[in-house]
């Protein structure tokens, strides 16, 4: 493979594991009723929405699930998993198969998002416990529908909160499953976006 090629592949992955990002968060934040006046929120929106209000007016929510940002996001990485692949190889794939691999790369990267906030929660609890930024807000109540369940279960001892730790092991339990099936399936490592290395 040509430098020029694996330059071409790096750029594609990052730029549009970025993009996915901001789907994926606006899906998130519509989950967990975030503070749409937040200014990172309104970043998301910003970038969002050229997309997504035109495939709103086809795609109406359902139950409070907003379905058009579900799926911008499986037909967003379809495609540049297309386009990664006819990079890597010179060949497409089949639909179904870019389908198939695109529902588990978006659950993979959800399951990463969850991960890397609760791994912010936890680091901001010690050192800015009370802190009001914007993104500590926002990071707080995209995890809370995730983590509310383990609240219940495991209520805090001794002031301690154990939630956060259970819900990271039932997140890498739900990856390790997942990566699983992407193996079983043929999937190229490194090939989903937002992977994680840990």
């Amino acid at each position: 493979m040509s430098t020029l090629i694996e330059i071409l592949i790096f750029l594609v992955q990052t730029l549009a594991s970025v993009y996915l990002l901001a789907i994926l968060l606006r899906f998130l934040m519509q989950l967990a009723r975030a503070n749409f006046y937040n200014p990172i929120s309104q970043l998301v929106v910003k970038l969002t929405n050229p997309v997504l209000l035109p495939l709103r007016k086809v795609v109406p929510g359902l139950w409070g699930i907003d379905l058009a940002s579900l799926i911008l996001a499986l037909g967003f990485h379809w495609l540049v998993l297309e386009i990664l692949v006819l990079l890597k190889a010179g060949t497409l794939i089949s639909p179904i198969t870019a389908l198939i691999w695109s529902l588990i790369g978006n659950a993979l990267y959800v399951a990463n998002i969850y991960l890397v906030s609760f791994f912010v929660i936890m680091i901001a609890s010690f050192v800015a416990p009370f802190s009001r930024h914007p993104a500590l807000v926002l990071i707080f109540q995209v995890a809370e529908p995730f983590l509310a369940p383990f609240r219940r279960l495991i209520p805090p001892t001794g002031g301690i909160d154990l939630s956060l730790f259970f819900a990271s092991i039932a997140l890498y339990v739900i990856r390790m499953a997942l990566n699983g099936i992407a193996g079983e399936l043929g999937v190229p490592g490194g090939l989903l976006l937002g992977s994680l290395p840990f």
